[in-house]
């Protein structure tokens, strides 16, 4: 059980580091996992573990934006709890695309897209994308979340839905899309940390609700691995969100583009002559 625990701190850690920055966090778990031959014997927990130490991440940015994101906050005035309960309604409208796709194809891409190659494409494809649109260097015209409209926050959701594919990154996704829409990076970046509170805990929840239904509870052994990962990925978020936020006031995306082609090329390297 040693390894395994120390397995789910590497695993952890990767996680909180990879989910925020748009890099994948799925591409790399699964990648990080191909070394790591984590849980081998214990598929269906190993792809649960996967998703749900997710929620580890999604407690960062509870914690980190926890004034901003609660509508009940006793030092906000009814007009800031009224604009709170507004930002709320313009994160589910973004997660409505991504939610129902999800639910519809979640077997479909766990089986037939949870694959290496799927994730050096998406790496590479969407690393020139940044490339792309960062060179663009189109003048922002949203500065806030509530200057955002509800259409926009349903076509930054649409952008999301690409994140279902493993590889995409569901932050780059989203902050690619919101870019493209018109918003400043820092407001997209934002944005996509609160968009991910609820995917997440969709996601995790779908997972668990399928675990549970044809395994049934938990083990100690697995409760403990998934606490331990859940926690790992939650302090190394925290890191990871403060730095982001701070690498984007004074720079561009264009470092995640050139690292994710990179990380895409090596990986069809690999693959084609040392991991078949």
């Amino acid at each position: 059980m040693l390894i395994e625990i120390l397995q789910s701190i590497l695993l952890g850690i990767v996680q909180g580091i990879t989910e925020w920055l748009p890099i994948s966090s799925t591409g790399h778990m699964i990648l990080v996992n191909e070394f790591l031959h984590f849980m081998e014997s214990n598929d269906d927990f190993r792809n649960l573990f996967l998703v749900v130490i997710q929620f580890g991440s999604i407690l960062a940015v509870v914690t980190i934006y926890f004034h901003k994101l609660n509508p009940f906050s006793p030092k906000k005035t009814d007009i800031q709890k009224r604009e709170t309960w507004t930002m709320w309604l313009k994160v589910l409208a973004g997660c409505v695309p991504a939610g129902i796709i999800g639910l519809l194809f979640d077997d479909f891409i766990d089986t037939v897209l949870y694959k290496w190659y799927v994730v050096a494409a998406t790496l590479i494809i969407y690393g020139f994308a940044f490339l792309i649109i960062e060179n663009m260097n189109k003048k922002p015209k949203i500065e806030s979340i509530e200057g955002m409209s509800y259409k926009t926050a349903l076509l930054i959701g649409v952008f999301q839905m690409l994140a279902l594919i493993p590889g995409t990154s569901r932050s780059g996704a989203t902050i690619l899309g919101a870019v493209l829409l018109g918003t400043s990076r820092y407001v997209a970046t934002e944005f996509s940390f609160f968009l991910a509170v609820p995917v997440m805990l969709g996601a995790s929840g779908l997972k668990i609700l399928k675990y549970f239904m044809g395994n049934g509870l938990f083990g100690t052994e697995e409760t403990i691995i998934l606490l331990i990962g859940m926690i790992t990925a939650y302090v190394v978020s925290i890191f990871a969100i403060k730095f982001l936020m701070g690498y984007i006031k004074k720079h561009d995306f264009k470092p995640f583009g050139y690292y994710r082609i990179i990380l895409g090329v090596l990986i069809i390297l690999y693959f084609a002559f040392v991991g078949l």
